[in-house]
């Protein structure tokens, strides 16, 4: 039998299936800054995905997410964009992480933290990463939704995500699934996972107060503070 394949042809194919293997690694990291995103963010690296990070200025009250986002990406060498929608804050105003509306204080389960709402935040912010994801032929988009959320963030809803994964995959040629590893976690099995990669969770912010240090006292950082409780840890960032 003779084969007529001479050694350019097998260099063509073999960089054609690399190509072709690169790709299918690739995923796309909704991050914040905050613990949730950043532990998504390692596990995908962990998994061996090839990950680019996107971060998007929504006209929330403080950058300061933005600051450390920029900060692990650049400390990991990993490709990071943040991305300015600002200009969608007239239309998403009514949140007390947008507009001039003090933070409530307390456990998340308290009727007031609904104030904290930013209105159909997941769905836009999906949609522009799905966008970057097809660009850039990247397999999934990556977020940080948990149980820990589901009492007051509909968009972090089990049926939320599963819809909108439906939707990704027939809303271009490319299909491109959501995936929210940590949907059915709480808090401190999130951050559990993350010690066990040995992640450094000084390098990351959560708090709804953009202060020199954590207030301590909104439902983001009494939520935190629980989770380190749970693992009997002690929070490596600094509290008022």
């Amino acid at each position: 039998m003779h084969l007529d394949f001479s050694i350019n042809d097998i260099k063509s194919a073999l960089k054609k299936l690399k190509s072709q293997n690169m790709s299918t690694k690739k995923v796309v990291i909704i991050y914040s800054g905050g613990m949730d995103s950043y532990t998504v963010l390692h596990l995908a690296k962990h998994e061996g995905y090839e990950v680019h990070a996107v971060s998007f200025n929504y006209g929330q009250r403080h950058s300061k997410e933005l600051l450390y986002a920029e900060k692990v990406t650049r400390k990991f060498n990993i490709p990071h964009k943040i991305v300015d929608i600002s200009s969608i804050n007239q239309l998403i105003a009514g949140s007390s992480l947008t507009s001039n509306i003090d933070v409530p204080q307390g456990h998340y389960e308290e009727a007031s933290m609904k104030q904290t709402v930013v209105p159909n935040r997941n769905m836009i912010l999906l949609s522009l990463a799905v966008g970057y994801a097809v660009s850039i032929k990247a397999e999934a988009v990556y977020f940080g939704a948990h149980s820990g959320d589901h009492a007051i963030y509909p968009d972090c809803r089990t049926e939320f995500v599963s819809t909108m994964n439906e939707v990704c995959k027939i809303a271009n040629y490319e299909a491109v699934e959501v995936r929210a590893p940590f949907l059915k976690s709480d808090k401190i099995e999130i951050l559990a996972r993350g010690l066990a990669l040995n992640l450094d969770y000084n390098d990351t912010w959560t708090c709804y107060n953009g202060r020199e240090k954590a207030c301590g006292k909104c439902g983001a950082c009494q939520e935190r503070l629980e989770a380190f409780a749970g693992n009997n840890m002690t929070d490596p960032l600094e509290y008022e």
